[in-house]
C-alpha cells in the first residue's frame, strides 16, 4: 500500500466531496479551502471571495487501488471544467476548477490529460482548469464534512448532487467501494 494525496477544486466542495467518497482506494476526503493567501480562512470570508482560496477537497488514495489518473478522470467527468469561475448557480473564484500538483508527476499527469480531452474534443468549450503547484490547505468547518451523506435532504443535495451520484454509479460502476 502507498497513499498519495492529491487536491481538487470544482465549485462546492459538498459534490467532490460526495463523489469521492464513493470510490475504492480513497482513504479520506476532507474538504477545505486552498490556494490562497489567508490563513485559517472560515467559509463567510471564502464565499466573499477575495481569500484567492478555492473550495477543494483533499484526498489521500492507496495508489494500488487507484491510480491519480483514474481520479482526473473522475474529476473531470464530475464538474464542467470550461466554465471559468462558477459551476453551475456557484460563482466566483472560489468555485474555480482547479488541480493543486503535490509533486511534477500529479503536474505532468494533470496537463497530459487536459490535452488529452482536449484533443479528443470531449468539451465543446475550452478547458479553463487551473493546473498550479500545491500551496496550503486548510480545513473547512466541520459542518461542511462528509456534507451530503449527513444532509441528503438538503435542497442542494437533492437539485444538485444526487443526479450526478447517479451518473457516478453509471460511469465509475467499477470503481465504487
Amino acid at each position: 500500500m502507498r497513499n498519495d494525496i492529491a487536491t481538487f477544486g470544482g465549485g462546492c466542495f459538498w459534490c467532490l466531496d460526495a463523489y469521492f467518497r464513493q470510490i475504492k482506494g480513497i482513504e479520506t476526503v476532507v474538504s477545505g479551502y486552498g490556494g490562497g493567501n489567508i490563513i485559517n480562512p472560515a467559509y463567510r470570508e471564502v464565499c466573499q471571495g477575495t481569500t484567492g482560496h478555492a473550495e477543494v477537497v483533499q484526498l489521500t488514495f492507496d495508489t494500488s487501488i487507484i491510480s491519480y489518473q483514474d481520479l482526473l478522470e473522475i474529476f473531470f467527468e464530475m464538474h464542467d471544467p470550461t466554465t471559468l469561475n462558477q459551476q453551475g448557480y456557484d460563482k466566483g473564484t472560489q468555485y474555480r476548477s482547479v488541480i493543486f500538483y503535490h509533486n511534477e508527476e500529479q503536474k505532468k499527469e494533470a496537463e497530459n490529460y487536459i490535452q488529452k480531452l482536449t484533443g479528443e474534443k470531449v468539451f465543446e468549450d475550452p478547458i479553463v482548469t487551473e493546473v498550479s503547484p500545491f500551496k496550503n490547505f486548510f480545513n473547512a468547518e466541520n459542518m461542511h464534512q462528509d456534507f451530503y451523506e449527513l444532509n441528503p435532504e438538503v435542497k442542494y443535495c437533492q437539485l444538485i448532487i444526487s443526479p450526478k451520484m447517479e451518473k457516478l454509479k453509471k460511469k465509475f460502476d467499477g470503481k465504487l467501494k
